[in-house]
């Protein structure tokens, strides 16, 4: 939310790709010991995602003590207004390569977060005046690797090495414009550029031909042509039109494998007052009706994977956008993905939200 609030107004994205995202949803089971393969780690791409023409990709880990933690990531490029990536999740482990791990399990816990995956070209300019920008907020996932937290770290280490040395100058309160030359000579910023076109290339030709380019681009000329790729169009513009779409039947839980949004929103230990302020916040409170649910079939209701937005029928027969906001597991989606832009995620009251074990 900060790192937004910066951005904006500090111009920090000028001249860059915009950030692009995925959703990942991620589920841990307890398994039998006589099940349980310490160490093994499964990525997979392609389907379910791949039915409805949308990139992303699924894990599974084993690791200590009988746990397993499996989970979906959907790239929020996705077209179809009519997916759910929550319920893409569930469709992903009914694939008899996942399946297989789970059966004889018990789900323990439920979370899903959204992830900045645009890479070098969307990163935004990291210093301005009295502070940094790192991490997350900087961009920093190697999403080609699945991975994020060794550069985010670096990013920090490199900040407090800026820093220490401004400070001991009094030069605390300036914009350290030496942090993006640090920055571009450590091994971190060097990693992302060698693995910089592997998002735009999915994006530009699918997972098939993207993996393809990017598969020749890094590992046989080490991220080293003389090109990079753009990837100008933001995930919220990429939706279709509902009636334009294709329609997508989900089975019903089985309540074994599969499951309803609010019995995994329970696994997430959310903790929210009933009568907090709600931290969801509408530009206008008319554009999911007159907008959203006459182009798009409202895709709140399906994008969040714990049921906040719910179109209802009101006492005058006329429809309305209702937030269940104490549902919240804080993913941020919604701010991402609304296609009117017209949805602000703050902080909420008191620090609450979901309380994540094992995740």
């Amino acid at each position: 939310h900060l790192g937004k609030q910066l951005i904006e107004k500090f111009n920090l994205d000028a001249g860059k790709d915009p950030q692009h995202y995925g959703i990942g949803i991620k589920e841990v089971w307890e398994v039998p010991a006589e099940q349980h393969q310490p160490g093994l780690v499964v990525h997979t791409a392609g389907w379910p995602l791949s039915e409805s023409k949308s990139a992303g990709g699924g894990f599974l880990y084993h690791f200590a003590d009988n746990l397993i933690s499996v989970g979906l990531i959907t790239d929020l490029s996705y077209s179809n207004p009519h997916l759910s990536p929550f319920e893409e999740m569930q469709r992903y482990k009914t694939h008899p390569l996942i399946k297989k791990h789970l059966q004889n399990g018990k789900r323990i816990g439920y979370g899903a977060r959204a992830i900045n995956k645009g890479g070098l070209q969307s990163q935004p300019s990291m210093h301005f005046p009295g502070g940094l920008l790192i991490g997350d907020d900087a961009g920093t996932l190697n999403f080609a690797k699945i991975k994020g937290t060794h550069t985010a770290m670096k990013s920090g280490m490199v900040a407090a090495e800026v820093l220490l040395e401004a400070i001991s100058k009094g030069r605390e309160l300036d914009d350290l414009n030496e942090y993006a030359t640090a920055y571009q000579a450590s091994w971190a910023y060097q990693e992302l550029y060698q693995q910089r076109n592997f998002g735009p290339a999915q994006h530009k030709w699918g997972n098939l031909l993207g993996s393809a380019y990017a598969f020749i681009d890094i590992n046989l000329f080490n991220g080293k042509l003389p090109w990079t790729l753009k990837d100008k169009k933001p995930d919220y513009a990429t939706l279709q039109k509902a009636a334009e779409a294709s329609t997508i039947d989900y089975p019903k839980p089985d309540g074994q494998l599969t499951f309803d949004r609010l019995s995994s929103v329970y696994l997430a230990s959310l903790y929210h007052d009933e009568d907090q302020p709600v931290h969801l916040q509408l530009s206008d409170s008319t554009v999911p009706v007159s907008v959203n649910l006459a182009d798009y079939n409202e895709p709140a209701q399906r994008y969040c994977p714990a049921g906040v937005y719910e179109i209802i029928d009101t006492e005058s027969g006329e429809k309305a956008l209702q937030i269940n906001a104490q549902n919240c597991v804080h993913c941020k989606t919604c701010d991402i993905k609304d296609p009117s832009q017209n949805i602000t995620w703050v902080v909420p009251e008191g620090g609450a939200g979901p309380n994540y074990s094992n995740m």
